[in-house]
């Protein structure tokens, strides 16, 4: 168990005297450190295998970078928590960074969980399909795969190859004929019977060999059946062998690099320039490069390669599972630390290398190359992004260029299955992970009512904000809001800020101009009249592209919203009737509407439908008459 520790002074010295002050409480123990300002906010969390021996290092008042002589200075008072091993800290501080973003710390910003492959093992036919998320899920596992996009390349590819289903349980238990995947030979139909369960068997076993990298034995086998089906003159199974075969082979083609000696592996490479960073990370799995992803963690200008690089593992695999081995392209301070945290936490040893020659060194200059040519990428868009930031303060009159900037927009057809979204962009473009949508709920609402359903929506977003970020210290709160609107949508909005007690934050409505062409957009401010940009001003396209990207996340939302609404079935809201039950009363009926306006008799008179089940049936549908 943690043994928590918490000194934390009113009031007394700052900097190197007050980090003095604690030395005497504490002893040799194995812990983690933070360093709190004079407003209690975290700047620096640390770990030591000896918080005396590492704590006193801050006591001395020179032989400091500059970033942590800054840090050292703010530091007003100071908290510990003491731990049985040095690998438990290492944990629990990799973990307080994640939670606490402190200002002093190498923090890596998109941690988003990956997706995997999942072959189900509950049922007869087994689906074959995407996954995200924690394992709960019956049936084996395949990836990381780098983005669902690298996902639904090998789901569409593996399709054609062993022609797996990837239709839910209900649905294949609700098919009467096969559906359009088994019509373009997508899918096997096992649904209707088109095949045995051993034959699909043996398909699931092959797409299982392919993803666990046995895929030689595949094609050659395939290879084989192809022949034997043209010696006996079966030119289509032949010609629909040939398909798969090639098929095949352009999973292997998409997947570029394929080690020969590296079967399991995060290849790991950093690229540092002008006190920025880019972590290019590669999937290698069963011998095939699943796909990679750039990331950019927050650094600072006097921050080495190895301090970048340990965080960057830390963090990354905090919540996702550590291959056997890990691949790098630059030394860490603490590897043996790393390897057994790492270890500790997935079960089993993971190995963690720096290769110098060789096939694993070849992966890592590859991953180096992309990790320079993305950082390069990165950098030409901030600057351009930089750039656009200033214009637009001084197009819109604000003190200093925004560093969030709230987009908002509505949509919906006549009222119906009404949203409204809000898109975030800043310094490093669109933030995507701080999207918001919102289904309108105002029951009063006019239907098509955009006023109504712009106040729900930003009453909704500054109640919760003054809720989670009273202080404005969090950096949650708009330098800028756009509406799509003219002065109306402005003054509504301007309303609503002050209800909420908010009258700083400054807004404008991007109006539609002549003949709504792009290029003719007014802006609307409170209190001062309307105004143009010139057309070809770099700053009028930022604009355009943001209130573009708000309608394109609003619109995406509410047509997601409209097909799942239109998708719902009515019988799925009544308890017991389950997919058999559903099968056997639209067979009787011909559709669910028939079912929601049939007698009670009628429906006691389907198979499988109780008395009891009938009485509950008529009763959800005639409740309201």
């Amino acid at each position: 168990m943690i043994d928590a520790s918490d000194q934390t002074p009113a009031e007394g010295p700052r900097g190197h005297a007050c980090i003095q002050s604690y030395l005497k409480t504490l002893d040799g123990s194995p812990g983690v450190y933070r360093m709190l300002d004079d407003q209690s906010r975290v700047l620096y969390v640390g770990k030591a295998r000896n918080l005396k021996a590492r704590v006193s290092n801050y006591a001395r008042p020179s032989g400091h970078s500059p970033r942590i002589a800054r840090m050292i200075r703010e530091t007003a008072s100071m908290m510990f928590l003491t731990t049985r091993t040095e690998t438990e800290a290492l944990l629990l501080e990799q973990n307080l960074i994640k939670q606490l973003k402190p200002k002093y710390n190498v923090l890596l910003r998109d941690d988003k969980s990956f997706p995997n492959i999942l072959v189900t093992g509950d049922h007869a036919f087994p689906q074959i399909k995407k996954h995200r998320g924690a394992k709960k899920e019956k049936g084996s596992y395949y990836g990381p795969f780098a983005s669902a996009g690298a996902v639904n390349r090998t789901l569409n590819q593996l399709q054609r190859v062993f022609l797996l289903r990837n239709c839910s349980d209900s649905m294949f238990e609700t098919r009467t004929r096969p559906c359009l995947l088994y019509q373009i030979k997508r899918c096997s139909g096992p649904c209707v019977g088109k095949i045995s369960e051993a034959e699909y068997a043996a398909s699931v076993r092959d797409a299982e060999r392919f993803l666990s990298g046995r895929s030689t034995n595949i094609q050659a086998e395939l290879a084989g059946e192809m022949q034997a089906a043209s010696d006996a003159m079966e030119f289509e199974r032949a010609a629909a062998l040939r398909d798969r075969i090639r098929a095949l082979t352009n999973v292997q083609g998409v997947q570029g690099i394929n080690p020969a000696g590296v079967a399991e592996a995060d290849v790991v490479a950093l690229h540092m320039e002008h006190g920025q960073a880019c972590v290019q990370v590669f999937f290698i799995r069963a011998n095939q490069n699943w796909g990679n992803k750039d990331y950019y963690p927050r650094v600072g200008p006097d921050v080495d390669a190895a301090e970048v690089l340990e965080a960057f593992l830390g963090q990354f695999y905090d919540n996702k599972e550590p291959p056997r081995l890990i691949l790098l392209s630059n030394e860490i301070e603490n590897p043996d630390l790393m390897s057994a945290a790492l270890s500790e936490k997935l079960g089993r040893k993971v190995e963690i290398a720096v290769p110098q020659r060789g096939e694993k060194a070849e992966l890592i200059d590859g991953a180096l190359r992309n990790a320079r040519e993305s950082l390069g990428r990165k950098m030409a868009e901030t600057a351009t992004q930089a750039k656009l930031l200033r214009g637009v303060a001084e197009a819109f009159g604000l003190e200093a260029p925004p560093a969030r900037i709230e987009v908002y927009d509505n949509s919906h057809i006549q009222g119906t299955n009404a949203v409204g979204a809000m898109i975030v962009a800043g310094p490093d473009g669109y933030m995507k992970n701080q999207y918001r949508k919102y289904n309108i709920k105002g029951e009063e609402l006019v239907p098509g009512d955009d006023f109504g359903m712009m106040k729900e929506v930003l009453t909704r977003r500054f109640t919760r904000l003054l809720k989670e970020d009273p202080d404005r210290d969090k950096g949650l709160w708009p330098d800028l809001l756009l509406i799509d609107g003219g002065a109306g949508q402005v003054s509504a909005v301007a309303e609503i800020m002050r209800e909420h007690g908010v009258e700083d934050v400054p807004m404008v409505g991007v109006a539609k101009g002549v003949d709504r062409d792009h290029g003719k957009e007014e802006f609307y401010r409170m209190g001062e009249r309307p105004f143009a940009l010139q057309r070809n001003d770099p700053v009028l396209y930022f604009v355009q592209r943001l209130r573009d990207e708000a309608h394109r996340f609003a619109i995406g939302t509410h047509r997601a919203k409209r097909a799942k609404s239109q998708m719902a079935n009515p019988l799925d809201e009544i308890p017991g009737v389950g997919a058999s039950r559903k099968r056997a009363l639209l067979a009787h009926f011909g559709s669910a509407k028939a079912v929601t306006r049939a007698g009670l008799d009628d429906l006691k008179a389907v198979d499988g439908v109780s008395a009891a089940l009938a009485e509950r049936i008529y009763a959800h549908f005639h409740e309201k008459a």
